[in-house]
């Protein structure tokens, strides 16, 4: 039974969850990515959340945006940036022994990922002191 949730993709909880790193529906696998709507409520080993462009550290707070079409538009509706930020608290809050934060370094060649999309929210994170495995 597929959940009634805004997601764009359905992933099965049962063989995310379950099975082993031979079978591609494994979060193991790490090939199918669940929403915070997949995973609220629980508590996972292991957290891999990839930061987007749609939450934006701008320097001196956060820009909130949607993609609609070929192009990112930004919310002005004050509802849609809270759940758009509680969002990523619940993606944020399921890790039990440890966290991962990919930050994509973004494409000079692609307008919807230009690497100013997330770099003020990299160096945000990692002067927080999270520490970067990688650049």
């Amino acid at each position: 039974m597929k959940p009634a949730t805004p997601s764009r993709f359905y992933i099965d909880p049962v063989h995310w969850f379950l099975d082993d790193r031979r079978d591609t529906r494994s979060s193991l696998y790490l090939e199918d990515a669940a929403s915070q709507f997949d995973i609220q409520g629980l508590e996972l080993d292991w957290v891999c959340v990839n930061w987007d462009a749609d939450l934006r550290f701008t320097g001196s707070g956060w820009d909130y945006h949607f993609f609609r079409g070929s192009k990112w538009c930004e919310w002005e509706d004050e509802n849609r940036r809270n759940y758009l930020r509680n969002a990523y608290r619940v993606l944020l809050t399921r890790a039990r022994q440890g966290m991962v934060i990919f930050v994509p370094p973004g494409e000079e060649n692609d307008p919807t990922r230009t690497p100013a999309f997330y770099d003020s929210t990299f160096r945000y994170l990692s002067g927080l002191g999270i520490a970067v495995l990688a650049q």
